[in-house]
């Protein structure tokens, strides 16, 4: 017999709420064709090309408050809920947003079709039904992470170096820096490595903002921990609020401590986020990486993307250029915690689902997020908002999938 057990679970049970097959999904991806893109040096070159374009960019940093009410989260899942649905018609995620030429072609899948629709008409109950959220949200919130401590991050040389003392990093699951390169003689940084199935390499590493005394610490972390691949989730100012210190240059490069870093390129994808690209030196070695920064523009504090067709394609995007590395890629917002816990689940979800696992517990995975860091998806919209973008990117896979 078929069961659902919570909300975020799917389960198949014979009888017993005990035995259970959890399933599977996979990513998709699409080919990018961008909107505009501005290389740095080559618009220099021109000349006036260049500074309309760098202009536009940095104009979007700061992102302004929408001048209409974003669409509620209730509607939008409504919205994505129906595509679902046996006899509704099909809402083309494209006609939710003003993004139409830029997504990906689905990526192979080894997703069983049956097991997918049965997935999503599951996922389509859970989001439809708000009292089983609303339960699965307070038993989350309920949740303690054991061990807790963050005695570390609390010390009198180690506080001024956090933006808020809710969110610290454990004292057994944080990032630890090289001393003798140190800008202060310490190890510390708000910083938490975040494990999905191998306990000795980190998937993702949950940091931060970085504030204008913590940028060296941040290019040090990037540095040691071989991270060529930075995902940012916040705008610098948010109604007037700073949310992240600007740790890169305008143009041409800054020296941070002994890491050196050139702005090579910065490219406008969509409304919705941009890429720069930097080449990263150490001064004391001469050794060089690249790395590249996605900046999520729209995303603002305690909220959550007006679609998820935009994240889903940010992601793609981010995956994309990621595909084939193992160290690990470093996700912040300006905490840490709200909409880099967001993203770090739908993408870790996904994830395990293109490997084809046989089980899909959001909930139980995000308690394995909070036991590495705390505050991991800070509200329920968000947490709805998560459920609601594995659901879509079911439906795309789907439908990319031969009949």
């Amino acid at each position: 017999m078929l069961n659902s057990v919570h909300s975020s679970v799917i389960f198949i049970t014979p009888n017993d709420n005990n035995s259970h097959l959890k399933i599977t999904m996979a990513t998709v991806g699409r080919k990018n064709s961008p909107l505009t893109g501005r290389n740095l040096q080559q618009n220099q070159a021109q000349g006036g090309a260049g500074p309309s374009a760098l202009e536009l960019c940095r104009q979007r940093m700061a992102v302004k408050p929408p001048a209409e009410r974003p669409e509620p989260i209730s509607s939008r899942i409504n919205s994505v809920s129906s595509q679902f649905s046996d006899g509704g018609q099909a809402v083309s995620p494209s006609a939710r947003s003003s993004i139409s030429s830029w997504s990906e072609e689905p990526a192979h899948s080894n997703m069983d079709i049956s097991t997918g629709h049965m997935i999503l008409s599951y996922m389509e109950d859970h989001l439809k039904n708000k009292d089983r959220l609303e339960k699965e949200w307070e038993a989350l919130c309920a949740y303690q992470a054991e061990p807790n401590a963050c005695t570390i991050g609390l010390k009198d040389g180690n506080a001024k170096k956090n933006r808020s003392t809710a969110v610290v990093a454990y004292d057994h699951s944080r990032i630890t820096l090289k001393v003798e390169n140190s800008q202060g003689n310490s190890d510390y940084i708000n910083a938490s490595p975040i494990m999905d199935h191998d306990p000795r390499n980190p998937a993702y590493i949950a940091t931060q903002g970085p504030l204008p005394s913590t940028v060296a610490d941040f290019w040090q972390m990037v540095w040691e921990n071989g991270c060529v691949v930075i995902v940012m989730l916040t705008p610098l100012v948010e109604s007037g609020v700073k949310q992240c210190y600007h740790y890169w240059p305008d143009e041409g490069s800054n020296l941070y401590h002994i890491y050196e870093v050139n702005l090579v390129s910065e490219h406008i994808w969509c409304d919705d986020f941009l890429v720069r690209s930097f080449y990263l030196k150490n001064m004391q070695t001469n050794e060089t990486r690249t790395v590249t920064q996605f900046h999520f523009l729209t995303w603002l504090n305690q909220n959550v993307p007006e679609t998820s067709r935009t994240l889903l394609d940010f992601r793609r995007k981010v995956n994309k250029c990621y595909r084939g590395r193992s160290c690990p890629i470093i996700v912040h917002c300006s905490d840490g915690a709200g909409r880099t816990g967001t993203y770090i689940l739908i993408d870790m979800v996904l994830n395990k689902m293109a490997k084809g696992a046989k089980e899909i517990d959001i909930a139980a995975t995000l308690e394995h997020l909070r036991d590495q860091r705390p505050g991991m998806v800070q509200t329920k919209d968000q947490f709805e908002f998560a459920l609601t973008a594995v659901a879509e990117e079911v439906n795309a896979i789907l439908k990319a999938l031969p009949q």
